[in-house]
């Protein structure tokens, strides 16, 4: 009965143990193909919080323009996360309905139309 109890108990601390390890493999994992995946032109986060876009790549660095004509050298390591584009996101999207794709928009006969500042 004792050594049943040890067993569970052994069971209890090693689990944490196992899962924990197979989710910081997951993180490296991904932190990898992000690294690998970056080309010149993309816009990133450091984890310092530093945005910047992708002027040059290196084997292990890599150069950001953070401001017009302002250039920084940082590891590959660094980079947290690539920015993406809220438009290029809903561009990428399969939820787009087709007649906005096409222009093709029904306008009710009773609106009268407005100019840019919402003026009839």
């Amino acid at each position: 009965m004792e050594s049943l109890i040890l067993l569970l108990f052994l069971m209890v601390l090693a689990l944490p143990l196992f899962l924990n390890a197979r989710r910081q493999k997951r993180a490296l994992r991904e932190a990898q193909e992000l690294q690998s995946s970056l080309e010149v032109g993309d816009v990133v986060t450091t984890i310092a919080g530093l945005r910047g876009t992708v002027t040059g790549l290196g084997e292990d660095t890599l150069d950001l323009e953070i401001a017009p004509g302002v250039h920084t050298t940082w590891v590959r390591a660094a980079i947290r996360e690539k920015v993406v584009d809220p438009d290029e996101a809903a561009l990428d999207s399969d939820e787009v309905p087709d007649d906005e794709l096409t222009g093709d928009h029904e306008v009710p006969s009773d609106v009268e139309p407005r100019d840019a500042r919402g003026r009839a």
